[in-house]
């Protein structure tokens, strides 16, 4: 039997797991704690379990009112579509029984677009990164997706120099689609990977094989992409040491700009489609961390260097430069060089970043639609952050992004006394005891071989969090 996709077909019996791999990094018994923890990814802090539900619109417009010209921006524009759900995926998006459903979309994202540059007024500042995710975005016609970069420039002045990115199935990618998109002006793209075994993908309902997804990388390269991401994951169902160094060496060889490495988050409470996913096939923490741990030690020796948590960059990307220089930053797309000061989220499930606090759209795309309709802002949860959820933001960020944080001095920036962290040694003791935190005087330090565990340092400085099942994904 043959499975056929598009331009590429192959025996469905292939994607063996291999033989066994030889483990160079056993996990240290001490850590099997840390790593069992259920804890947030902090792309945000407070983080979206936090977000209140009854907040209201007027405030959400308030902000917006509020903008000034020194507010640099960033805008998200969420497409909650795909032609096909992959079993894994924690999005928010939906497989549409009709394309018109898609295009009614399109045309409320570009009315609440419109609604809100109104409320913004001419206050706001210059729009420097534009952002495509889902979903599927290329899920859309060339037509819609002009509509929608019509619609922001429009209203927020889109800058000639831009970093304008959207995520792309490449499954469904043509050469005239690249060149399409990189003449609309986009000029960042990430490919959804995941893993390169047949039989793991046969687990999770994505089926592309490494000749698909290198022809796409081509077609990107030839249009003139400037920068080319990939996307891999570990702990899936069916993956093991071996296959995931297989497919870390395989992406490697297509020389993306950067990739990033997330584990899987096994949610099937509050994603049911996971249920399709075998709790019998999903490797356990020892081996996720031993799978997460074999890809980083392959791109290392491509030649790509570890930033923060899970991200990689060649030496000389533009991420791999901001972490080196301490610039680097943490936000819903992961880690980024975008330093704007407020983010301007539009569709369903969108989170908006305002200096004052987040803001998060209704989730249902039926429940957007209905307020987008009748032109309100269809907010529907958000959080006002204090002075101290503030000070705590940039600490927690600059230990994501930096592996250390002087969180004294940072606190003293933000006019908290020092017994604001006077209990911090005891809640970082643990970590201190699993060798993941070096503390110094007003000061924590991750090594680097523990980086995979900087979720589990940060949480020592989050205030709101209580651990309680089935709310965050597995540390590791």
């Amino acid at each position: 039997m043959t499975w056929r996709a598009g331009r590429v077909s192959f025996d469905l019996g292939q994607g063996p797991m291999g033989p066994p791999w030889p483990n160079p990094w056993p996990m240290d018994p001490r850590l099997l704690p840390c790593a069992l923890a259920d804890l947030p990814r902090y792309t945000s802090y407070p983080t979206a379990v936090q977000f209140a539900s009854d907040f209201p619109a007027a405030t959400a417009n308030r902000w917006l009112s509020e903008l000034t010209p020194q507010t640099t921006l960033s805008v998200y524009i969420h497409i909650p579509f795909c032609q096909q759900l992959c079993w894994y995926c924690g999005c928010h998006t939906s497989v549409p029984n009709s394309y018109d459903r898609a295009a009614r979309y399109v045309e409320l994202l570009c009315s609440d677009i419109a609604r809100a540059s109104r409320l913004a007024g001419s206050g706001r500042g210059q729009l420097r990164h534009l952002h495509f995710g889902g979903g599927t975005p290329t899920y859309l016609d060339d037509l819609h997706i002009g509509e929608i970069l019509e619609a922001v420039d429009k209203g927020f002045g889109l800058a000639g120099d831009a970093e304008v990115a959207l995520e792309s199935d490449p499954r469904t990618l043509t050469s005239v689609r690249a060149r399409m998109l990189a003449g609309m002006g986009f000029n960042r793209i990430s490919f959804g990977v995941q893993d390169f075994d047949f039989g793991v993908q046969r687990k999770i309902n994505r089926l592309q094989p490494f000749s698909l997804v290198a022809e796409a990388t081509e077609y990107l390269r030839a249009a003139g992409f400037a920068s080319i991401n990939f996307d891999l994951m570990y702990g899936l169902p069916g993956q093991s040491v071996a296959s995931v160094t297989r497919t870390a060496k395989e992406a490697a060889s297509l020389a993306p700009d950067r990739l990033a490495v997330f584990g899987y988050a096994h949610v099937p409470w509050f994603k049911k489609h996971q249920k399709m996913i075998a709790d019998s096939d999903l490797p356990g923490v020892a081996a996720r961390y031993d799978q997460a741990r074999a890809i980083a030690a392959e791109l290392a020796g491509a030649g790509y260097v570890d930033i923060g948590l899970d991200h990689f960059a060649r030496a000389d990307d533009s991420l791999a430069i901001a972490a080196r220089s301490g610039t680097l930053r943490r936000n819903f797309q992961g880690y980024t060089t975008d330093v704007a000061g407020a983010l301007l989220s539009f569709g369903a499930s969108a989170i908006s970043e305002f200096p004052r606090g987040f803001v998060q759209a209704a989730r249902d795309t039926l429940s957007w639609s209905e307020q987008v309709s009748s032109d309100r802002n269809p907010a529907s949860r958000g959080l006002h952050c204090t002075p101290e959820d503030r000070m705590r933001a940039e600490i927690i960020e600059r230990l994501m992004c930096d592996l250390a944080v002087d969180y004294a001095a940072i606190a003293a920036a933000h006019g908290f006394p020092d017994t604001v962290f006077a209990g911090i040694h005891e809640r970082l003791a643990a970590c201190r005891e699993a060798g993941i935190a070096e503390l110094g005087e007003g000061s924590v330090r991750v090594p680097e071989d523990s980086r995979l565990f900087l979720r589990s340092v940060a949480a020592a400085f989050d205030a709101h969090y209580v651990a309680a099942p089935n709310r965050h994904a597995k540390a590791v």
